[in-house]
């Protein structure tokens, strides 16, 4: 139903944008910085939760809209590969900051941790272009049974994105400090990210869009 290439082209995605600092990224850090591990693992909490939701209305909205209307996937693909692109810029670009330099934030109680967690996400412009436009160019329409591709797919995406924010916010403040005395890994990390990024972007630029069935 879904193939291997779909597979690595969502971790790459994923991966690629999970690297690239955003909202998300941004809050998570922040508060396992200054509130401790398990705010950070709450806040997270409450991202995997917008992911979900994301991914329903995504993959229910858009898995009938492609079979209504095919040649909206190209359109669809052409968009995604573009905002990859964008991102890919936005990651070399001179003058990057480090997402592990974040303002502090004051403490906050459980339910808001989790709502401000799942608000982030909701809110972010990064997860509704990952779900409206990024994902569904890996779903095979030939193939039927789109939207179980699509939440296959989704829950790759947000498998990937969780291993790497947990990651991220058991170590957050270790690697703050690592990140502080090595400016060079810093910059590795942004060309690295923006290179991936943008051979992803490459790839479904050229890549031929799939046919739907008639």
């Amino acid at each position: 139903m879904v193939d291997g290439e779909a597979v690595v082209g969502v971790v790459l995605v994923s991966l690629g944008m999970v690297l690239t600092p955003g909202p998300n990224m941004m809050y998570l850090v922040s508060r396992s910085i200054t509130q401790g591990r398990r705010a950070g693992l709450v806040s997270l909490a409450g991202v995997a939760v917008g992911f979900l939701a994301y991914l329903t209305a995504a993959t229910f909205g858009l898995s009938a809209v492609f079979t209504a209307v095919p040649q909206l996937y190209l359109a669809v693909k052409l968009a995604g590969a573009a905002y990859l692109a964008w991102l890919a810029w936005q990651a070399v670009r001179p003058g990057g900051t480090s997402v592990f330099a974040p303002v502090d934030l004051a403490p906050d109680p459980t339910r808001r941790l989790f709502t401000m967690g799942l608000l982030t996400n909701l809110l972010n412009p990064k997860a509704a272009i990952l779900y409206a436009s990024l994902i569904p160019q890996f779903v095979d329409v030939t193939a039927g049974h789109l939207v179980m591709q699509g939440f296959l797919l989704g829950g790759v995406q947000i498998a990937v994105s969780m291993t790497v924010n947990t990651a991220l916010v058991l170590t957050a403040g270790t690697v703050a400090v690592f990140l502080a005395r090595r400016p060079t890994w810093l910059r590795v990390q942004r060309y690295v990210t923006g290179t991936v990024l943008g051979l992803v972007a490459v790839h479904l630029a050229t890549d031929p869009a799939r046919p739907a069935t008639t």
